[in-house]
């Protein structure tokens, strides 16, 4: 299939690059589209096992494209807006329900609906030179956009969300490894080879254990603690009888690395 943007599959590593470096790599409607359709697809695609997002040039992405998406969705009506809202929404959704991990390797700036598709990641790595900016308030909209409400106070807690959603100002890279919103700061040239010793250290792992922690932890994060250890309980009792378990057990007796297998 044809993207406007650029995408590519190696040794297990799916890379998607925001290809509009002109505009700060905005995204328009038929980027949305594919997106959403892109990762609904790549749960049946056995030859990914990891994904990693990034942007080319200088930013990552800046969000919707102002003249592109903005400028057209004020000349329709309604019922236009809640489909295009919708299919926004429906992108992280799948970037959520991909039982894959998801790398944001974010490279300058992050903002608006860009920051968005960064908080819908599993990991993110920032270079030096990123900044982030949730800027909806400041175009006349709501914070809570596409998830934000839902994905950013728990991984930044309610404080820090209401201050950079109520006021949409730009942090640098450090002020966002410090609040908790980027697992990791590089420098910048060593952005793409750090997520990418992270992508391959998961395409090589056992690929079913981690799709079933990353399951877990999206239906947890609404759970009580008894039901939260129950749903442990039974996850767990599938996995310990998982074929990479068993070969991590012979490996371990015979002192060599398991090669798991996914199973």
């Amino acid at each position: 299939m044809r993207y406007d943007f650029l995408y590519e599959v190696q040794n297990g590593i799916a890379t998607l690059t925001f290809d509009r470096p002109e505009v700060m790599n905005a995204l328009t409607f038929e980027i949305y589209a594919q997106l959403r359709d892109l990762f609904a697809d790549l749960r049946s695609d056995d030859s990914v096992k990891v994904v990693v997002m990034t942007g080319s040039g200088d930013n990552f992405c800046s969000g919707g494209d102002v003249h592109a998406i903005i400028g057209e969705l004020l000349k329709r009506d309604m019922k236009d807006h809640l489909l295009f809202t919708r299919m926004t929404g429906a992108v992280v959704q799948n970037m959520r329900l991909l039982d894959k991990p998801i790398i944001a390797a974010l490279n300058g700036m992050t903002a608006g609906a860009g920051a968005v598709l960064a908080l819908a990641a599993d990991l993110r790595v920032a270079s030096e030179k990123a900044r982030f900016a949730f800027l909806f308030t400041k175009v006349g909209l709501t914070g809570a956009d596409m998830g934000a409400g839902y994905l950013l106070p728990r991984i930044i807690g309610m404080g820090r969300a209401f201050e950079l959603l109520l006021l949409g100002d730009t942090i640098d890279a450090a002020t966002a490894e410090r609040y908790g919103l980027v697992n990791r700061v590089t420098a910048h040239a060593d952005l793409l080879p750090f997520a990418y010793e992270w992508a391959q250290r998961l395409a090589q792992g056992p690929t079913f254990a981690l799709s079933m922690t990353k399951h877990m932890l999206n239906r947890e994060i609404d759970m009580d603690l008894l039901a939260a250890i129950e749903a442990e309980a039974q996850a767990q009792a599938l996995l310990l009888m998982g074929d990479d378990h068993r070969r991590f057990y012979e490996a371990f007796t015979q002192k060599t690395k398991p090669q798991f297998g996914g199973r």
